[in-house]
Order: structure tokens, then C-alpha cells, then sequence
């Protein structure tokens, strides 16, 4: 004969579950507060597994620096020394030897300003040097005299001018000694009837000619400088550059 559970003695086994259970329910939520951030559980299915390998980035390479040593500078200073000794070496020679004016004329004036593109006290000399010929054996032509101060004006303010900037300048320096040498051939004789040398045309031609070359070897050499500067710059911009 099969016997009905009782109602009361069912509820009191539910009760007991219940109290063995918790205490296993209390344990698992201390173990899950107690596990540190980021960590996996015990029971996590990652656990034992290697950590993934991560590569590192190679590392740039930068291409080597081009050689820029005292070997460049000294070969550029003496290149400086050689050239503009040279270019004084043949003003002198010009100044010292016989010669016409018209020949004495041209060669200080260009190799004046060629003298200055090897260093600013090149230039200087050079102007100093047109007054060589008085120290020479030879004495220098009559209208020396008058070309010398005149001529050696102009040509100091356009060394001047010339330092003062690059080749920007180079315009203006030509037109204040072109404009001296044009003034002074305009207005000399109302100051002396006799000063009638700086008004000639072969002074004019002479000393003009000679400007336009010197000042045009001047701004192509400047031109030229500042491409090769422009390069120069440019291949230590790609050597920077990571490969």
C-alpha cells in the first residue's frame, strides 16, 4: 500500500537543500570578488594557454649621413685664397706695367669686382690697387688722375652696396657707379671747362664695359651657389628620411 508523502516532511528536507547550499553559493561569490581584474578563474578555458606572440616593428633604418667634414671647408677657403690672390696678382700686374689708360681703366674695374667675389677684403685691395701705378718705375697716363678718384669713388660705393645684400643688390650697385660716371661726364665741365675725360665715350664704354661683365660673372656665380645649396639641402632631406 503506497503511503502520500507527508506535506511537512517534504518542506523540511527543501529547507535543508537549501541551508547545505548556501554556504557553497557564499564560497563561489567570495572566490569571483576575490579574483583580481584581468585574471581568468580557475574554471576560465583560457588558463594554461600561451599568451599570444606579438612581433615587434622592425626597427627604421636611416640611410647614412653625407660626408661633410673639415675637408670640404678647408678646400673651399682654399679655393677662396688661391683665386683672389690670383685676381690681385693681375690687377697688380696691370698696374705696374706700361699700358694705356683705356686698358688700365678696364682691368681695375673688372678684376675689382672679380676680386670681391673670393672674399670682401679682395675687393678692397683691388680698389687700393689703382693707385699702384704711381709707385711704379713707369708713370701712369695723364688722365689718371683724373680716373683714379672718379673711378675709385664709384667703385668703393659699389663694393659697399654689394655686401650690403646677395643678389638682389647687384641691380642697384651697378646703377649708383653707372649713375656716377654719367653724372660726372654730364656736369664736370660746368664745374671745370678743362675736365672734359669723364664726358668722352671711351671713358664711358671702358668703365660701363667692364661693370656689366664683372657684375654679370658676380650674379651667375651667385645663381649657380644658390642651386647647389638647393641640392645640398634637399639630398639631407632624403637622407633623413627613414628607409
Amino acid at each position: 500500500m503506497t503511503v502520500p508523502p507527508d506535506p511537512q516532511t517534504n518542506a523540511q528536507r527543501g529547507e535543508t537543500q537549501a541551508a547545505e547550499g548556501q554556504p557553497e553559493a557564499l564560497g563561489r561569490a567570495a572566490s569571483v570578488a576575490a579574483a583580481p581584474a584581468g585574471r581568468p578563474f580557475p574554471s576560465s578555458p583560457a588558463l594554461g594557454r600561451p599568451a599570444p606572440q606579438v612581433e615587434a616593428p622592425a626597427p627604421s633604418v636611416l640611410a647614412a649621413p653625407l660626408p661633410q667634414g673639415p675637408t670640404r671647408s678647408a678646400t673651399h677657403a682654399l679655393i677662396h685664397l688661391l683665386g683672389g690672390v690670383l685676381v690681385l696678382g693681375l690687377l697688380a700686374y696691370f698696374m705696374w706695367t706700361p699700358g694705356e689708360w683705356t686698358t688700365r681703366l678696364l682691368a681695375w674695374v673688372l678684376l675689382t669686382i672679380l676680386a670681391d667675389e673670393f672674399g670682401g677684403w679682395y675687393g678692397y685691395a683691388g680698389l687700393v690697387l689703382g693707385g699702384l701705378g704711381y709707385f711704379s718705375p713707369v708713370a701712369p697716363p695723364e688722365q689718371w688722375s683724373v680716373v683714379l678718384p672718379l673711378v675709385g669713388g664709384a667703385l668703393g660705393g659699389l663694393l659697399l652696396l654689394k655686401h650690403s645684400g646677395g643678389l638682389l643688390v647687384l641691380p642697384f650697385a651697378g646703377a649708383l657707379f653707372a649713375g656716377v660716371l654719367v653724372a660726372a661726364g654730364r656736369f664736370a665741365t660746368k664745374i671745370d671747362p678743362e675736365l672734359t675725360l669723364p664726358g668722352r665715350e671711351d671713358f664711358q664704354r671702358t668703365a660701363l664695359l667692364a661693370l656689366l661683365l664683372g657684375l654679370g660673372i658676380s650674379a651667375v656665380r651667385q645663381i649657380v651657389g644658390l642651386v647647389l645649396r638647393a641640392q645640398a639641402r634637399r639630398r639631407e632631406r632624403l637622407a633623413a628620411q627613414p628607409v
